[in-house]
């Protein structure tokens, strides 16, 4: 709204990550930095790139920065970059950092397996805040480990650490409060304190969830490993899907164990945002910034229902997490695989095969296909998909975005494919699938048997 307030306290601890220096200068401007953020990196790929239960690291890699690859939510998470950077609320990961990590990657699996840059489903750049101790005098010296520093005023700032490290680093920041401020406090409690949902919490809860509920093993599963005790209360505003089984517990979309009813609940535990429904709620932004994006239109929709929110601010929601996806989950530099300007990179051989497959759905021989085009051949070996699906599939090649898929670009995305670039295509899998069903509708030849009888 704009408007101010003041807020009274005995103490205030500056926690804000790589916006440390920042803030310390408001309090006293001749304050010498801290803090040098650097960029990391991270990637996500299919599961089959890592076994279920074993990762890698290596802390020397080819220029010395630390590469792994890990098992994470049935995906392989590989990482990181380290470089300088400039702080900023959205980083963005490059094509130049994705692509090292890949080459890093190559080195650690056996030559039958292909690395393919069109595996990555979503990459992001996060902000290390690496600090210099100000009491040290080494002042030159990157820290991974945090500090605590005290001002002249009574500010105290806590920098540095870890995510894995929060309990500790939270203790020490606020052992320096009740010091410096003389507050009042018993001793700390961290070490034995549980999170919300682990009180009742076993490895077997899950299959009370299948039991008394009627959830997906894998769903159900999902729920007792991310909420604890609390899955009960996400399954009890789970719908019913009307269908044999499973009977409560719609997917936002069929290959996550996310369900609707957990955006539900993150509305009741304050999610405001579509944003912090994709990426901190669940995790599909990242662990598939396309599958995210499809979810995002229903999420949104369960989300307004919820909140009351108008036509206009279901809008800005929407726009507001594709631009999310688009930039700092890695949508752009995975679509900038296959674009207008993409080379073709094929033998004159397999053009000849491609421009075959392609006349197939092009029987006018205009030079493009078109929905039409393609519900005419699925209709020929009785296969049906929904037209906002078709859609959706054409419009992934449609370079141009004129509504149809001309020649050149079905050839662009043959290239990209083969080079690696792009995979999990649907137009090319569908129509290298229309065509094998069509060629086995043809007449069987009857040469070898002589003739036939």
């Amino acid at each position: 709204t704009g408007k101010e307030f003041d807020v009274r306290a005995k103490c205030v601890i500056n926690a804000t990550g790589p916006f440390t220096d920042s803030v310390r200068k408001m309090d006293d401007q001749e304050v010498p930095n801290i803090c040098q953020p650097s960029a990391g990196v991270h990637i996500v790929m299919p599961g089959y790139y890592s076994p279920d239960n074993m990762g890698l690291l290596d802390p020397a890699t080819s220029d010395g920065r630390v590469i792994f690859f890990l098992p994470w939510e049935k995906m392989t998470i590989a990482g990181t970059t380290d470089s300088p950077t400039d702080v900023t609320s959205h980083p963005i990961p490059t094509e130049e950092d994705i692509n090292f990590i890949l080459s890093e990657v190559r080195n650690y699996l056996g030559a039958d397996v292909e690395v393919r840059r069109g595996d990555v489903l979503a990459a992001w750049s996060g902000i290390r805040p690496l600090v210099t101790n100000p009491d040290s005098k080494d002042t030159q010296s990157l820290s991974r480990n945090h500090v605590v520093t005290i001002s002249d005023s009574g500010l105290i700032t806590i920098a540095g650490g870890k995510w894995t490290t929060y309990r500790a680093m939270a203790r020490d920041t606020i052992d320096a409060a009740i010091q410096e401020h003389k507050l009042k406090a018993g001793s700390c409690k961290t070490m034995g304190l549980q999170l919300e949902g682990a009180q009742d919490w076993s490895p077997t809860l899950y299959i009370r969830l299948v039991q008394d509920y009627g959830l997906e093993s894998e769903v159900a599963q999902h729920l007792a490993s991310t909420y604890g005790d609390k899955a009960f209360e996400v399954a009890k505003i789970a719908q019913v899907t009307g269908k044999r089984w499973p009977i409560v517990g719609k997917r936002l979309v069929s290959e996550f164990p996310y369900i609707e009813a957990e955006v539900v609940y993150g509305v009741k535990e304050y999610a405001r945002t579509a944003v912090d429904v994709i990426s901190r709620r669940t995790r599909l932004a990242f662990l598939n910034v396309q599958a995210a994006d499809e979810a995002l239109p229903r999420i949104v929709d369960i989300m307004a229902k919820e909140l009351n929110w108008c036509e206009q601010k279901k809008k800005e929601q929407l726009e507001a997490a594709k631009t999310f996806l688009y930039y700092e989950m890695g949508y752009k530099v995975k679509t900038d695989q296959l674009t207008d300007r993409s080379e073709i990179s094929l033998v004159p051989s397999d053009i000849e095969r491609y421009k075959k497959r392609f006349r197939m759905f092009d029987k006018d021989k205009k030079g493009f296909i078109t929905i039409l085009d393609v519900q005419r051949v699925l209709q020929s070996i009785s296969m049906q998909i929904d037209e906002n699906t078709l859609h959706e599939i054409l419009n992934e090649v449609d370079l141009n975005k004129n509504g149809q898929v001309e020649l050149n670009e079905f050839l662009q995305l043959m290239s990209a494919i083969q080079k690696g670039r792009v995979s999990g295509s649907r137009l090319a899998v569908l129509m290298k699938s229309a065509e094998e069903n069509l060629r086995r509708r043809q007449a069987i030849p009857v040469d070898r048997s002589g003739g036939g009888l």
